[in-house]
């Protein structure tokens, strides 16, 4: 060992069991060592012949050195180019106390109501802020950008319809990356998509489902759109209105203009530019149109003792209930970042927005008054954003980039500035002089900021209250917005409470050293679209990532643009298909899923443009190689790709894969591989030698970017040569600019950029030889999590020679009739012991199915193993009668203080047994906030937007 190597190298602070530990776990096991289990759980016909080639692993201080000589390599400037993202303040308190804290950004999605109570509630306040300010009663719990909700608003015109018309108008007013991720979107829907100036629309054409306009447009103008709303409206087509929240603190909102749905980017409500993202979308709607709104909504319900609880809404219209004919892939939101952007608005309340929004107009129109004096004609009518020509723009914009300021290009003579809450009088005074050939001219911005007047436009100044909920208007101080983001903080179990052993969802260490470089200007401050010279830094890390991700997969070519697994997906599918008429075959349309897919998997294949066949899963859970043979043969002339996770849904290497791609590529089909699980793949095989053509990364999940509650995610997507130039562009600046391929998937070139330095510091520390690891570590794990729980569950799939993958599943479907217990019941009797609950009933009903990942200790496993134990003696105990079927620790959890601590218990078991079950939980004790949640009362009585304040306290 040498002595001088550096003392903080990482992957033995990721890797949870220790050499100790892990030979205690192969004692119980049963194998004399982690090459043996791994040699037995994983085929060795996939095994992959090549070590990784990485860079030797980095100490984590060298490799924050290191992303903090890419940070400074990008530079900041005062980027006033607007088209949808704009500088912003993150108030100190909000950023230190939730996008920097890890009782935050390690929250899993709130399927568990019971245990997230915090975040539900934060995300009601982001609904209520979205509803509000757009003038409309419903908004769900954000989408992944501004663009895709476009196309998501896009999608519910199109069902509303029902496939009886095939127009949608989009303004050509609309920023640039929205129309092309709306085109993207559209054309594999034979969706006819028309990019027309708002006057020339004719909304009211029969054909016509949907229009979409930007108020106030791309360009800065505000027009009424009412007009055009009522023409669509009475044609029965609806009406899409994309907007600027902080624009609606002054203008009459979209809802009160008539408008079906609203849709923008909360971007600007605190959330840092990122380079592009993670940025929570919004879309709000009229209330018809609830079972149509995509991804998840937060509704409010009680708990079985009658109290006020929140819980997602509406939970049947998830894909992996409707599958193909679900109306939307959505899975993941933006939950993180709508929580800021929520809590933004908390911060500063209705008063202070309008004070914003008041500050960013008077500025604008003291800009617009010196421009005037320049001799440049400006518009007239405007909030934050003027757009104008110039004699000389080339000229105009080296001057502003001299002064550290990035004005918005155009293709003819015209520029545009975008102010926002960061700019200034100075700032101002250096505009003057950019617009006055470099000089400063005899007037200054603190001068004419005392005579200036904003014509705003007639009608169009808004006289409803926002934000009217006491909640915006309850802390004001420092001290009390900090206990209110702490007191909802506590109501929720995180990583930092306990594991959580979600299979298919990988919740492992999120390392601070991996966290820290998100939160830097050099990585936070930039705009999406400014000069490509100005992000020398993003670029080198963007090329070494996915160089990276390219040799851990064996493709040729990787993707970052898909913002989500879902955008992944869809990414993937659109690649092939684009293939296949690349090739002539514009028939080929048929997706060959199996029954065990990911439920967004047939989703993304419908919006794909392709008709969905189910393949068949044989009694172990593999692929049935006689139904996918029967199938490829029959649909071989219109066989465009099979969609395949490996390893298996259900937890095992499937030795068959091999042969599986070469059925699809026998009969002109390509695969898709769903790469949720690489986690159990890196440094072990390869998908691209396994015979997958494209595979998509869940940088969320093997990568170690955090759910963050439920999002943000990514979900980029590596490819083999021959489909490289058919990877996503973009209109404004090109991540593939010689590609002949798609339009964009996401509103950024690169998806979300502001999170990919935690994958690069995580791939950076760990080297080939932690990844490699790491995997092992997993599979480790979780086949002595099997092992011990074998003897109390049945653990329903393993391979050939007994073994899992890096999850598995244990049947509890007998439990229902032997004792009258349930999963449900015992994913809420695990909150008693202080842990999270398995993935329940996927994918199959009346399972749970384990993950526990590589980062947790032998200790934290046996914790798990015990709780789960315990509960398998009281169920045997109901079943056997010793304990009351109806009125057991199961059916009534979970106990929450206010139960255990009543005057009165009337159960036959111990307030001790319901609420200390374990000598653990004695030590710490994690209180559920409400007692088990009505989902049904919730759907039958749907409330969306803040409780009553008496509720609060």
């Amino acid at each position: 060992m040498n002595p001088f190597a550096p003392t903080d190298s990482f992957a033995r602070r990721h890797i949870g069991p220790d050499a100790a530990q892990v030979a205690a776990m192969l004692e119980v096991i049963g194998v004399d060592s982690v090459e043996a289990l791994v040699a037995q759980a994983v085929p060795g016909g996939i095994r992959t012949d090549t070590a990784l080639m990485l860079p030797e692993a980095l100490g984590e201080q060298a490799a924050l050195t290191c992303l903090k000589a890419l940070a400074d390599r990008n530079q900041v400037c005062h980027s006033l180019i607007g088209m949808g993202y704009h500088g912003t303040h993150t108030p100190p308190v909000i950023q230190r106390n939730i996008l920097e804290n890890p009782g935050w950004y390690t929250q899993y999605t709130p399927y568990q109501a019971e245990i997230a109570q915090g975040r539900l509630e934060a995300l009601v306040n982001f609904q209520t802020m979205i509803a509000d300010l757009t003038g409309l009663p419903l908004a769900n719990a954000s989408l992944l950008d501004e663009a895709t909700a476009a196309a998501e608003a896009m999608a519910m015109c199109y069902a509303s319809a029902r496939g009886k018309r095939r127009t949608f108008l989009v303004a050509d007013s609309c920023h640039p990356q929205t129309i092309a991720v709306i085109q993207t979107r559209a054309e594999p829907l034979d969706i006819q998509v028309k990019v027309e100036a708002p006057a020339e629309m004719q909304a009211g054409d029969a054909d016509v489902f949907g229009v979409l306009l930007q108020y106030p447009d791309t360009h800065g103008a505000i027009d009424d759109p009412a007009k055009i709303i009522a023409q669509a409206q009475a044609g029965g087509a609806l009406a899409v209105v994309a907007t600027d929240l902080l624009a609606l603190c002054l203008l009459t909102p979209p809802g009160e203009l008539g408008a079906d749905i609203a849709i923008g980017s909360s971007q600007r409500f605190g959330v840092p530019l990122g380079y592009g993202g993670p940025h929570a979308g919004f879309i709000s709607c009229q209330d018809r149109f609830k079972r149509v709104l995509p991804g998840r909504i937060v509704g409010i319900s009680k708990d079985a003792d009658g109290q006020p609880a929140y819980r997602l809404a509406l939970q049947t219209r998830e894909q992996h209930i409707r599958r193909d004919r679900a109306t939307s892939n959505i899975c993941t939101a933006q939950v993180l970042l709508a929580i800021v952007a929520g809590m933004y608005g908390v911060y500063h309340g209705p008063k202070g927005l309008k004070r914003i929004a008041a500050r960013v107009r008077g500025l604008t129109a003291v800009l617009a008054a010196g421009l005037t004096r320049l001799g440049h004609t400006v518009p007239t009518r405007f909030f934050d954003t003027l757009t104008f020509k110039v004699e000389d723009p080339a000229a105009i914009h080296a001057l502003a980039v001299h002064r550290n300021i990035n004005l918005r290009k155009f293709a003819d003579d015209r520029v545009g500035v975008a102010l926002d809450e960061t700019c200034d009088l100075d700032l101002l005074d250096d505009l003057f002089a950019v617009f006055n050939g470099g000089e400063r001219p005899d007037f200054d911005a603190e001068a004419l900021s005392e005579d200036v007047a904003v014509e705003w436009p007639e009608g169009l100044t808004r006289s409803s209250a926002y934000l009217t909920h006491p909640i915006f208007s309850a802390y004001r101080s420092e001290h009390a917005m900090l206990r209110y983001l702490h007191r909802l903080q506590h109501k929720d179990l995180s990583l930092t409470t306990s594991m959580i052993p979600l299979g298919s969802c990988t919740m492992k260490l999120n390392a601070t050293a991996e966290m820290m470089p998100i939160s830097w200007p050099g990585f936070a401050g930039l705009h999406p679209f400014a000069p490509r010279e100005q992000a020398q830094g993003y670029q080198a890390l963007f090329n070494d990532l996915e160089g990276w991700l390219a040799e851990i997969t064996g493709f040729s070519e990787v993707s970052l643009q898909p913002n989500a697994g879902s955008q992944g997906e869809f990414a993937g599918l659109l690649v092939i298909r684009a293939w296949h008429r690349g090739q002539g075959d514009t028939q080929r349309d048929v997706c060959l899923i199996p029954t065990s897919a990911h439920g967004t998997n047939p989703a993304s294949a419908v919006m794909a443009g392709m008709r969905v066949v189910a393949v068949q899963c044989n009694d172990r859970g593999d692929v049935d190689l006689a139904d996918l043979e029967a199938k490829a043969a029959l649909h071989a002339e219109k066989l465009s790709a099979l969609m395949i996770t490996y390893p298996s849904t259900h937890g095992v290497f499937e030795a068959e894969i091999k042969r599986i791609c070469d059925i699809v590529h026998e009969r002109g089909g390509l695969v898709y591989m769903d790469g949720a699980n690489m986690n159990a793949q890196v440094g072990l095989c390869r998908p691209a030698e396994l015979g997958a053509d494209v595979v998509h990364l869940n940088l969320h999940k093997t990568f170690c970017i955090p759910h963050g509650g439920g999002g943000p995610g990514m979900g980029p997507i590596g490819v083999t040569a021959q489909l490289a130039p058919y990877l996503p562009g973009h209109p404004v600046i090109s991540p593939n600019p010689d590609a002949a391929g798609l339009g964009p998937v996401a509103a950024a070139p690169w998806g979300s950029p502001g999170i990919l330095p935690i994958s690069y510091a995580y791939i950076a520390m760990m080297g080939a030889d932690g990844l490699t690891r790491a995997t092992e570590a997993a599979i480790l794990n979780a086949n002595y999590m099997a092992t011990r729980l074998a003897g109390h569950y049945d653990v329903l799939f393993t391979g050939d020679e007994g073994r899992c993958a890096h999850e598995f599943i244990l049947d509890c479907r007998a439990f229902k009739a032997s004792a009258g217990v349930g999963v449900d019941d015992i994913a809420k009797r695990l909150m008693d012991y202080g842990f999270h609950a398995p993935t329940m009933s996927w994918p199959v009903t009346g399972t749970l199915m384990i993950e526990p990942t590589e980062s947790e200790e032998l200790s934290e496993l046996d914790r798990f193993c015990d709780a789960m134990i315990a509960i398998r003696a009281e169920i045997e105990a109901i079943a056997s009668g010793a304990m009351d079927r109806a009125d057991n620790p199961l059916v009534n959890a979970p106990h929450t203080a206010a139960r255990v601590l009543a005057d009165e218990w009337a159960h036959a078991y111990t307030r001790q047994q319901a609420a200390f079950p374990a000598d653990w939980v004695r030590t710490h004790k994690y209180w559920p906030p409400v007692a088990r949640v009505d989902n049904a009362y919730g759907d039958r009585n749907l409330m969306c937007t803040c409780l009553p304040m008496e509720d609060y306290r």
